[in-house]
């Protein structure tokens, strides 16, 4: 398959996930975005528009885009949420499979303490 193909397939999940999941003051959305170099996640809040709090394997400093490196940023986050006083979200996986990096991502931030 084409590149184009695959974005058109990623972001036709991506509306379908994104018509059930939002993001309140109360609740959260923690978004994931997966490139090919980095991975990076934010918390939103969708009903005021803002992000609360967001890492990515750039502002982490960590080699490669590997599980390794999914596993640091979800750590990272969680630890700013509790700092921020958020402590349950709604995942958003943006469109991409649960599996590989995202999922790593998704387990660390569960074992740093945000419920989801």
């Amino acid at each position: 398959m084409n590149a184009t193909k695959v974005k058109k397939m990623r972001m036709r999940r991506k509306t379908g996930i994104r018509k059930r999941v939002n993001g309140t003051a109360e609740k959260p959305r923690l978004t994931v975005y997966r490139s090919l170099k980095h991975i990076y996640a934010q918390i939103i809040d969708d009903l005021s528009g803002r992000t609360v709090v967001a890492d990515s394997s750039m502002q982490a400093k960590a080699t490669g885009a590997n599980r390794d490196a999914a596993t640091e940023v979800g750590k990272r986050l969680a630890d700013k949420a509790r700092a921020a006083g958020i402590s349950q979200v709604a995942f958003d996986r943006n469109g991409f499979r649960y599996h590989g990096r995202v999922k790593a991502l998704a387990d660390a931030a569960r074992e740093g303490g945000l419920k989801f």
